[in-house]
C-alpha cells in the first residue's frame, strides 16, 4: 500500500503520462510510417537523424537542448510564454520529455519493417490505381502492425524510465513534476529506502506486464508469418 501522498501523486502522474505519450507515439509512428514510404530524399535523411538523435545523445544534454527552445527565452518557448502557455516545469514538460525520449523506439520499428517489407506489394497497389494514402492504409499498415506495437510497449517501458529530459523539463517539483523514477531518486537520496523499494516493485510489475504483452505480439507475428 502506498501510503504517501507524493507517491500516489509520483504514480498517477507516471500513469498518465504513459497514457498521453502512448497516444501520440501511436499517431507518430502511424505518419512517420507514411512519411518513410516515400522517396528518400534529404528532407527524410535530416527527419531519420532527428529522431535517431535521442537514442545516442545523453539525455540530460537532450533536455538541455529542448529547454533552449521551449524554455521562456526560447525561440517556440517564448511565443507560448506570451500565449500563456507553460511548458518548463509543468506536466506538460514531462509530457514532450517523455514523447521525444520514446519517439525513436517506436519510429525505427516501423522503418525497419517498411524497409524489409516486400516492396513489390506497395508497386502492385500502385498499379492497381490505389492513391498513396490507400496504399499505405490497406497495404502498409496491415503489414507493419506488429512492428507498430512493439514499438509502442517499448516506447512506453521508456516513458516509464525515463529521468534526463523529464529532470530537466519538469523540474523534480514534489507532488507536481515528480514521476515515480525521479521519485525513486529522490527517495534514495533522502534515505527512505522503503518507499524507493515500493516504487520500484511497482514499475517491476509493470514491466513484468509490458514484457508478457511483448512476447505474445512476438508469437502471434512468428504465427503470422508461418501461416503466410
Amino acid at each position: 500500500m502506498i501510503r504517501s501522498f507524493d507517491s500516489r501523486s509520483a504514480v498517477t502522474l507516471s500513469l498518465n503520462t504513459a497514457a498521453v505519450t502512448l497516444a501520440l507515439h501511436l499517431a507518430a509512428g502511424v505518419l512517420a510510417g507514411y512519411f518513410l514510404t516515400g522517396r528518400k530524399t534529404i528532407l527524410r535523411s535530416l527527419a531519420d537523424t532527428a529522431v535517431t538523435l535521442p537514442l545516442i545523445f545523453p539525455p540530460i544534454a537532450t533536455g538541455f537542448l529542448l529547454l533552449l527552445l521551449l524554455g521562456r527565452n526560447g525561440i517556440i518557448g517564448h511565443p507560448l510564454q506570451s500565449a500563456g502557455i507553460e511548458i518548463i516545469f509543468s506536466t506538460t514538460g514531462v509530457y514532450i520529455a517523455s514523447f521525444i525520449a520514446g519517439l525513436p523506439l517506436v519510429i525505427k520499428s516501423v522503418q525497419s519493417a517498411i524497409e524489409t517489407m516486400d516492396r513489390s506489394l506497395i508497386e502492385a497497389s500502385w498499379t492497381l490505381g490505389k492513391s498513396r494514402a490507400q496504399t499505405y492504409i490497406l497495404v502498409v499498415l496491415p503489414h507493419i502492425r506488429y512492428a507498430l506495437l512493439t514499438g509502442l510497449i517499448l516506447s512506453l517501458g521508456r516513458s516509464f524510465g525515463e529521468v534526463g529530459i523529464t529532470l530537466i523539463l519538469g523540474g523534480n517539483i514534489s507532488e507536481k513534476t515528480e514521476t515515480m523514477s525521479l521519485a525513486i531518486y529522490n527517495a534514495v537520496f533522502e534515505g527512505n529506502f522503503e518507499k524507493a523499494a515500493l516504487l520500484s516493485v511497482i514499475l517491476a510489475f509493470i514491466s513484468l506486464g509490458m514484457f508478457a504483452i511483448l512476447k505474445k505480439i512476438t508469437q502471434t507475428a512468428n504465427g503470422s508469418n508461418t501461416i503466410a
